[in-house]
Parts: structure tokens; C-alpha cells; sequence
């Protein structure tokens, strides 16, 4: 009953992707897909977040599902969506998978599903986030000299064109960068559009040596291509500030992990204990990205060579 529940909903979840595509933005184009698999098992119904290392994640797992039969999967088919709809999928019981959860920026919203899904894992940990400037902008004779903290931006705005660059309005950092400025009462515009056109603005910028502040996050590819400087935060992160507070306060250091349905880990217990154990570290997914957004190889690629060069590691979580 349950193999075939998981199965049957395919129809649904490409109906839901794209109805969530309609309410987010998302293209027609990025909806249902899949990662590797085969053979016999079910297929698993998987969220995938618009940033590469939640594909790269997916990618792995479809890897290890195709290499090892014995886990029960035979594909996972991913819907991109934003979290928001990520999170409402997987309370309607469409969605049985989401990873690269970051933690604890979409805690209210897995709680929204937390009678169908739960956290099972920590893929990494400790990933840095915040508003960043390139390094020659503040170095001694930059156009930014002497601005260290974000509540100095409003004395640089003139440098800065008045503007703070952010990325895609579904992610809930978007949302908390709103607050921020605010509550730190800075007047910079707040300009938000998607991930692709802050780094296009940031490839701009740096090309010419111009000064610009934006949001950034840890693991991103950007940081192998360009020098940036975090700007240092006045008031360390306490937990309701960015939701219930006034939003004056530093930007959490978050977890990626990854969600799973009570159904899916009663269906595939074996591929249950392997999300369990699925470690990939900062580091690891940085160089990934790089590989994938700098070098231009594909994501398929790149996940084959992670599994293939971590076999051993995969073995101990799989036995």
C-alpha cells in the first residue's frame, strides 16, 4: 500500500510544482525532474531549493540510490520550489524529501509539517551568513575605506549607489535582511530579485573595482571566485530577533539538513539510516559549487565523482 501511495503521487506533485511555480516565480521549466536512479524500487518525491548545493545533494543520493539497490529507491524526482512551498508539499503530503534545510532559517516552516515530516540529519554545520563587501573596496584607498560594521552603511551610501543587493525574495533570508535593515534603521534600497542577478550585479561591480554590499552565504561558489569581507555585526543572534524581535541583530551561522516523511522512512528504512548518516562538509560542498558554477561541469558529474571518491565513507553508512 505504502510502495505504491509514494509512487501514485507523481501526477500530483508535478500538478503541485506547477501551481507553486504560478505562486513563486518559478519557471514551468523548473519543475519536475530527477536525479540518478534505477531499477527496482519506489520513486521518491524529492524538494529541491534553487541554490546548487541543494541539487548537488539530491544528486548524491540519487548516485548512492542507483549504486545500491538494496536502499529501495529507485529514483528520486525532484520539483524545484522555493521553501515556502517546499515546506506546504511536504504538509500536504506531496513532498516525501527535502534537503539542504537550512536551519534555523526554515524552523517555523518545517514546524508547519512536523506531523508529516521530520529533520533526520545534519549534513554540515556551522556555514557563516551575512552582508558582505569585496575586499579592494575596503582595503586602505578603497571607496569603502574604513567601514567595518553594518550599522556604518548608512555612511557609505552615497558609495554605494544607496543600494544593499539580495537574492531570490522566496528565501526566508530575504525576509530576515528586510527586518535587519530596519532594525538597524539603515535607508540603503533594498534590492531584491533573484540569486543570479545579485552575482551578475557582484561579477559587475567587481570587474570595474566598484563598491557594493550584498547577502552572501557559506557554502557558494562565489567565495572561490572573488576576495569578500563579511562586515562584523554589533549584536550577536538571539533566537526570535529576526522573527519576533526587531530584526537589530547578527545573522545566525546555520546547518544544512535533511527532511524526511514518517511514510518514507517506514517504506525504505535502509535509505532512511543513510540520509541519517549522509555527511558532506563545508568545504566539500564549496569546492562542488565551484566546480559547478566557476568550472561549468554539470551537476550530474560532479555528484558521480563526490560518490565515487568517497566509496568507503558511503560503504560505513549504507552497512
Amino acid at each position: 500500500m505504502l510502495r505504491t501511495s509514494i509512487r501514485l503521487r507523481a501526477s500530483a506533485v508535478a500538478l503541485a510544482a506547477l501551481l507553486a511555480a504560478t505562486a513563486t516565480g518559478c519557471s514551468a521549466e523548473e519543475g519536475a525532474d530527477s536525479a540518478a536512479g534505477g531499477g527496482e524500487g519506489i520513486t521518491v518525491q524529492a524538494a529541491q531549493f534553487s541554490w546548487t548545493a541543494a541539487g548537488l545533494t539530491n544528486s548524491i543520493l540519487g548516485e548512492i540510490a542507483a549504486d545500491r539497490p538494496e536502499l529501495g529507491v529507485a529514483m528520486l524526482q525532484t520539483t524545484q520550489l522555493d521553501p515556502a512551498a517546499a515546506w506546504a508539499g511536504a504538509q500536504r503530503g506531496d513532498i516525501d524529501l527535502l534537503t539542504e534545510v537550512a536551519l534555523p532559517n526554515q524552523q517555523e516552516l518545517a514546524d508547519s509539517a512536523s506531523e508529516r515530516v521530520e529533520i533526520v540529519s545534519q549534513t554540515y554545520g556551522d556555514a557563516a551568513q551575512g552582508w558582505f563587501v569585496p575586499a579592494y573596496a575596503v582595503a586602505p584607498g578603497g571607496p569603502l575605506e574604513g567601514l567595518t560594521s553594518v550599522t556604518q552603511l548608512n555612511d557609505y551610501a552615497d558609495e554605494l549607489g544607496n543600494k544593499f543587493y539580495d537574492a531570490d525574495p522566496g528565501y526566508i533570508t530575504t525576509e530576515q535582511n528586510a527586518k535587519r535593515l530596519a532594525g538597524y534603521g539603515i535607508t540603503l534600497e533594498h534590492v531584491v530579485s533573484s540569486e543570479a542577478a545579485e552575482l551578475a550585479q557582484l561579477e559587475n561591480s567587481y570587474s570595474r573595482e566598484e563598491p557594493i554590499v550584498l547577502y552572501l552565504y557559506h557554502p557558494h561558489a562565489v567565495f572561490a571566485q572573488y576576495e569578500m569581507v563579511q562586515l562584523e555585526e554589533p549584536t550577536p543572534y538571539t533566537e526570535g530577533c529576526l522573527t519576533t524581535g526587531d530584526g537589530a541583530c547578527a545573522m545566525p551561522s546555520y546547518s544544512a539538513n535533511i527532511a524526511a516523511s514518517t511514510e518514507l522512512q517506514e517504506q525504505v528504512p535502509a535509505f532512511a539510516d543513510l540520509l541519517v548518516d549522509l555527511r558532506i562538509s563545508v568545504d566539500e560542498m564549496e569546492q562542488m559549487q565551484k566546480q559547478v558554477d566557476v568550472d561549468g561541469e554539470e551537476v550530474a558529474a560532479v555528484a558521480r565523482q563526490w560518490v565515487d571518491e568517497n566509496a568507503d565513507r558511503i560503504d560505513e553508512w549504507v552497512g
